[in-house]
């Protein structure tokens, strides 16, 4: 490792900001990676690996230190607690590591931290799970389905309990196996610019893996080492987006020459897909409730340099009069729970609660209320969210159609969890048939 940076001291603070600061994993890492760029490529995935490893398996790691420590981990000090569980990962999940190198490691990190009095502490709880580790009794599925599955797969019990309610066990093990996985990197390719052919070569030049999907302009791209690194970010000539996320614009089946509005269309994806799918007719509005995002979106649309796209500053809960009955297209992209792309959002399982959910669901229906206002006749109504759970899904759109008659459901898709190697999605495709009875 480089001398001047110890990669398992970024992890701590990284996995810290986390658990006691409240920050978003994937943006403290984007920025930690963005920050020491000169890291030789195996640290930056070490970094990778621990932080979002260590994540996905909290409630895991965290039943087994408590197998062997005197101090439960719910008492234990935040910068000790985290050494443990980024220590208990390695000697768990990472064969490269050496158990007696991932010991010492965390004693020198607990030394370096200023916790030097309890070091011995933690080369005690370290040392005993290693001798140990496979004589572990975890919970029995037989005897406590949801518990079991909890621990197992490190998913709060009140998600996978609602899972197998609502999905039936085997779909819920389905999920939960998925949400352990690490997440492909999925490009679009940026069509009025270049060639999905093209562009393939051109990553495939610098080193790139480059594989294909079921979509002809989507690949899955590996071994490279930022994405800045590479020319063709840079230039625009492909996009960051889901698989999942690219069927929105698929299923909306946008015609040459419509009017579009994305109600919540941060940082841009799905509405850029849009403008492309008109083939530089008509005209896309991506609208978002911030200037940071409506600066973002902006910032998307030079990049790609979509010359039918423009952003707007709104707040999707409030009708803009202006724009009722104009759009042949509304995409109505909502803030939701977020359980279908855990693999990439590890954390969210931790942050979320039933009564956010509950919460989230009356947004999405007082956004989906203001939404169909700007839909003309004929126009559709595309709702999608990135989660799994139907009281913001299925039952949603039941709620708007029962609202408003004057839509009818054309189709309704939900994307579980690594199907078809894409996130956890929902997407309904409504359409306006005309004024309300």
């Amino acid at each position: 490792m480089t001398d001047s940076v110890n990669v398992r001291e970024l992890a701590l603070e990284v996995l810290l900001e986390v658990t006691e600061g409240g920050g978003y994993s994937h943006l403290l890492l984007r920025a930690v990676l963005s920050k020491y760029q000169y890291l030789e490529k195996r640290e930056r995935a070490f970094l990778t690996r621990l932080v979002e490893g260590t994540l996905k398996q909290l409630i895991g790691l965290d039943y087994i230190i408590d197998c062997f420590s005197k101090v439960k981990t719910a008492k234990l000090k935040p910068v000790i607690r985290g050494i443990l569980r980024l220590s208990v990962y390695q000697l768990r999940e990472m064969d490269s590591v050496p158990a007696s190198a991932a010991c010492n490691e965390a004693v020198k990190l607990a030394k370096r931290k200023g916790f030097a009095p309890l070091s011995g502490f933690v080369n005690g709880v370290l040392r005993s799970i290693v001798r140990g580790m496979d004589q572990i009794s975890f919970p029995d599925e037989g005897k406590e389905p949801v518990r079991a599955r909890s621990v197992r797969y490190s998913m709060p019990e009140w998600i996978v309990a609602q899972w197998m309610a609502e999905y039936g066990e085997e779909r819920t093990d389905q999920m939960l196996l998925a949400s352990q996985k690490e997440a492909p990197v999925t490009i679009r390719v940026n069509t009025g610019r270049i060639t999905p052919k093209r562009l393939r070569e051109q990553l495939e030049e610098v080193g790139v893996c480059v594989e294909e999907t079921a979509l002809p302009y989507a690949f899955i791209i590996s071994g490279f080492d930022y994405l800045n690194g590479l020319a063709g970010f840079r230039e625009g000539l492909f996009y960051i987006q889901d698989i999942s996320s690219m069927m929105v614009a698929e299923y909306a089946a946008v015609k040459e020459g419509a009017y579009c509005i994305d109600v919540c269309g941060a940082p841009g994806g799905k509405g850029l897909h849009l403008a492309e799918k008109l083939g530089g007719s008509g005209s896309v509005q991506i609208r978002d409730l911030s200037e940071e995002k409506v600066a973002l979106i902006e910032e998307n649309i030079r990049r790609c340099g979509s010359s039918n796209v423009t952003a707007k500053r709104w707040d999707a809960t409030l009708t803009d009069h202006d724009a009722i009955g104009l759009a042949d297209l509304v995409i109505a992209d909502l803030p939701c729970s977020g359980l279908g792309v855990l693999r990439r959002k590890a954390d969210l399982r931790y942050r979320m609660t039933v009564s956010q959910e509950e919460e989230l669901v009356r947004l999405q229906q007082k956004i989906l209320d203001a939404s169909a206002a700007y839909v003309k006749p004929g126009g559709a109504l595309v709702y999608s969210t990135c989660t799994v759970h139907r009281a913001e899904n299925e039952e949603n759109v039941d709620w708007f159609l029962t609202r408003h008659p004057e839509f009818v459901s054309d189709m309704q898709r939900q994307i579980f969890p690594g199907e078809e190697a894409g996130d956890g999605f929902f997407i309904a495709r409504l359409i306006r048939v005309g004024d309300e009875a």
